[in-house]
């Protein structure tokens, strides 16, 4: 089943339909409800909706959504995973073992050597500014980590 809007003068109308083959199995549709017109139908959409979803056992519709989309931000990753694959390709992914012999340090020396190399890459920033621009972006893991 699904919804088909079908026009009769200047109204439009609302209607629930079935789609089914015949006896020859030719494709064939019929009107199983008309819901409206489609000017006047807001809430009973909105109050059938809640109502199937509860028989459905989902969760009713969002009180505070009013139909039109939002849109959120989202992380950066196609530069940020090109040059993590040529960090590796050239060997830099090994600073971490000579860092390691060199001294007791137990932070991963590596990957924040990456971290400020890529990010003068891709965004050139202060080095205070690498944690605001670590919040945008989404790195691979590094070697030493898997």
């Amino acid at each position: 089943m699904f919804v088909k809007l079908t026009k009769s003068g200047p109204r439009s109308y609302v209607q629930l339909v079935q789609a089914y083959r015949d006896d020859a199995g030719r494709p064939k549709q019929r009107t199983v409800a008309t819901l409206g017109r489609l000017d006047q139908i807001g809430e009973s959409v909105k109050s059938m909706h809640d109502g199937l979803s509860r028989l459905l056992g989902l969760e009713p519709a969002d009180p505070i959504c009013n139909g039109t989309p939002s849109f959120e931000s989202s992380r950066a990753l196609g530069d940020v995973w090109a040059l993590t694959a040529l960090w590796r390709e050239l060997g830099l992914d090994r600073l971490g073992q000579a860092f390691r012999q060199v001294g007791r340090h137990r932070i991963d020396i590596e990957s924040l050597l990456r971290v400020m190399v890529l990010n003068r890459l891709c965004d050139a920033d202060s080095k205070l500014g690498v944690l605001r621009w670590l919040q945008t972006v989404s790195l691979p893991q590094s070697n030493s980590r898997r």
